[in-house]
């Protein structure tokens, strides 16, 4: 192979300055896209107190509900996946945003348990392919060296979510009651899906299938190679941990903080926004660091994949030691670096997706990966809540469940930084035989 074959690709010459005006508008849809997506997640969270109360529910039915919005999640992400590229973005985001304003709806006036449980795995196949959409459609506008910040803009979104929803959704059940928290983000979603009919389109093709960051990369690997290569499963090991601190995040962390701190209801709406707010701020900034180490010289998997590592295991550290401190400064700045750090390596790590997959086979990989990282938002809030049951206080499961999910974050980080290698693997995509038309034995897998 040629020395320079795993040299980053030119950029292409479509990316002109109107191209990238428009592109910038995209990211900025899509950023709302997603900040709409973790709203809507975090809002049964944030009104969690009043419906333990007004549904007469235990910590562990809770956990249940949390855990149910899973359950069909990598379904949902399969299937969304395999649409991208085949729908045009402008329906296709349209449509996925528009069912979750349909499954928000029957909580604005049900007290029914069960009602509440169906309505959240309903959301949560509706919610499955949104990661895997958004960045399908933000990566067509980019050319592939230059994805890393906008798609930490766009997985920002996460985070921006519940900095808004928190503070505005404390204020709505303070002033009127928990069911006019749906009412809020079912309009905010009804008003996104208008703006985006009128400005969301595909990327021009020629940039947005540009392929890799690695000239070497082939048009098509057997998918077989490719969810079995070292750096795909990494990443899904790593976003498994992570998506399961994000889930602990948005299901139990409004809680741990009243239940078991004895933090009051506005100074908890306060702490989980500042959690959010820092983890987007990050997440744009460590893109930024990313961009600025490739600038300099840095492999992909040095300025990619191993800062994203080591950034999740510092979260795992401050993880395993916020919940175990006193109330005070100290306590609150390892509860932001802990939430923070682990979602700032988020919008890093996804760039990698893109560095190892051909541009056609993007979605359905993503999709893939969704599915088996979002088991982690089914386990942890169901073990969480069974911890705290089973304690002799709230405090103490609380304290236990969060040791274990540090642990689970530094496990994650050692695994994905052994096999995170996306030179190495694209090599070996690009050494692999061909298949030849006809022979059984070289048929995609």
């Amino acid at each position: 192979m040629a020395a320079d074959s795993l040299s980053p690709a030119a950029p292409s010459e479509t990316d002109r300055p109107p191209t990238r005006r428009r592109a910038w508008l995209m990211v900025a849809a899509l950023l709302v896209f997603m900040l709409l997506n973790y709203a809507d997640k975090a809002v049964v969270g944030l009104v969690g107190v009043d419906l333990l109360r007004d549904l007469d529910i235990d910590a562990s039915e809770f956990g249940l509900v949390q855990s149910g919005f899973f359950w069909l999640y990598a379904a949902g992400a399969i299937i969304g996946g395999f649409l991208i590229g085949r729908i045009p973005a402008r329906w296709l985001l349209g449509g996925v945003a528009l069912l979750w304003v349909l499954c928000l709806l029957p909580m604005v006036w049900s007290t029914s348990f069960t009602v509440l449980l169906v309505s959240r795995m309903l959301l949560g196949f509706a919610e499955g392919p949104s990661a895997a959409m958004a960045l399908g459609v933000a990566h067509s506008w980019f050319p592939a060296a230059k994805r890393t910040l906008p798609t930490s803009f766009v997985v920002a979104g996460a985070s921006f979510g519940p900095l808004v929803a928190a503070p505005v959704i404390t204020f709505v059940v303070a002033r009127f009651d928990w069911h006019a928290a749906f009412v809020v983000t079912a309009v905010a979603g009804v008003v996104w899906v208008v703006v985006w009919l009128i400005v969301g389109r595909d990327g021009p093709e020629e940039v947005g299938h540009g392929g890799s960051t690695f000239a070497a990369l082939p048009e098509r690997v057997p998918y077989r190679r490719l969810l079995t290569s070292g750096t795909v499963v990494g990443l899904t090991v790593l976003f498994f941990a992570t998506y399961a601190s994000v889930s602990i995040k948005v299901s139990w962390l409004p809680l741990t903080l009243r239940q078991g701190l004895g933090y009051d209801a506005t100074t908890t709406g306060w702490l989980v926004a500042l959690t959010y707010g820092s983890g987007g701020v990050l997440m744009i900034l460590f893109g930024a660091v990313s961009r600025a180490m490739t600038k300099r010289g840095a492999g992909v998997r040095t300025s990619r994949g191993l800062l994203s590592c080591v950034l999740v295991a510092m979260a795992g550290l401050c993880t395993i030691l916020w919940p175990s401190l006193g109330r005070g400064p100290l306590q609150i700045l390892l509860l932001v670096a802990g939430t923070s750090l682990c979602v700032g390596a988020q919008g890093v790590a996804w760039t990698l997706v893109s560095d190892v997959t051909p541009a056609r086979q993007r979605g359905t990989v993503i999709g893939v990966m969704v599915s088996c990282y979002s088991m982690g938002g089914v386990i942890a809030p169901l073990v969480l809540g069974g911890l705290v049951d089973g304690a002799s206080d709230p405090l103490a499961g609380y304290r236990l469940g969060f040791a274990g999910l540090g642990a689970l974050l530094l496990a994650a980080a050692l695994v994905a930084m052994w096999l995170v290698r996306p030179e190495r693997d694209v090599e070996a995509f690009a050494s692999a035989p061909r298949p030849v038309p006809g022979r059984k034995d070289t048929v995609d897998a």
